[in-house]
């Protein structure tokens, strides 16, 4: 894919901020459509009303899941992701159990992402595995963890934790997934070169709130 004509394709509007209104969210669907973005991506209270905002268009609706800290039950992910698919969601950004991973308890973390799966098998799913927290031997277990839940992606961040996505952790990431899953960056990704080059290294979508300075950055260009 060109980046050049196709870098909004790659890119999930994020619009996840506590303290978003109506307004926003309308305003952050509206720039999706007017920049064509992958998809927008909002908190679960939202997605109804994103749906009914994108539903003429090609763009889709992507929520989150346990959101910001993955440290909600399996039941309480189920409803969140369950519901959100109800409300008009084609994708979902699961942040796995953290805790249970940095414990050690991998058969937990693996079946809850699997469950999730299982309960909204017509969506696209991300694991947000929280890149900040984890060693260089945790991350490669991380991508293991998600390779065999059956998840499409492995993310990098939420970004509300200290360091968001690296350059460095996209190409271990794609190195180690050997094409079984795709790779999103996310965190920290707030301009069109920074963008650019989590693409080259390997990222197969971008997730940011920046994303219609990227747009802006890349007309002024070309």
């Amino acid at each position: 894919m060109d980046l050049l004509s196709n870098i909004n394709k790659y890119i999930d509007h994020s619009a996840l901020k506590p303290y978003l209104t109506y307004q926003d969210i309308e305003k952050a669907c509206q720039e999706a459509i007017k920049y064509n973005f992958h998809s927008v991506c909002v908190n679960p209270f939202f997605v109804r009303k994103a749906y009914e905002i994108l539903k003429n268009t090609d763009i889709k609706v992507c929520s989150v899941v346990g959101f910001p800290l993955g440290a909600n039950t399996l039941k309480t992910k189920l409803i969140e992701a369950t519901t959100a698919f109800a409300d008009g969601a084609k994708e979902l950004d699961i942040v796995w159990n953290i805790g249970a991973f940095k414990s050690g308890d991998y058969t937990y973390v693996e079946e809850e992402i699997r469950t999730i799966i299982c309960y909204t098998q017509d969506c696209i799913h991300k694991v947000i595995v929280e890149t900040a927290y984890l060693t260089p031997k945790e991350k490669e277990k991380a991508v293991d963890i998600v390779i065999n839940s059956g998840a499409q992606f492995i993310k990098t961040s939420t970004g509300f934790a200290p360091l968001g996505a690296t350059i460095e952790d996209v190409k271990l990431f794609k190195k180690l997934s050997k094409s079984k899953i795709k790779v999103k960056a996310s965190g920290g990704i707030k301009d069109y070169k920074t963008a650019v080059d989590m693409i080259k290294a390997g990222a197969d979508r971008i997730g940011t709130s920046s994303s219609v300075k990227i747009m802006e950055e890349l007309f002024n260009l070309t």
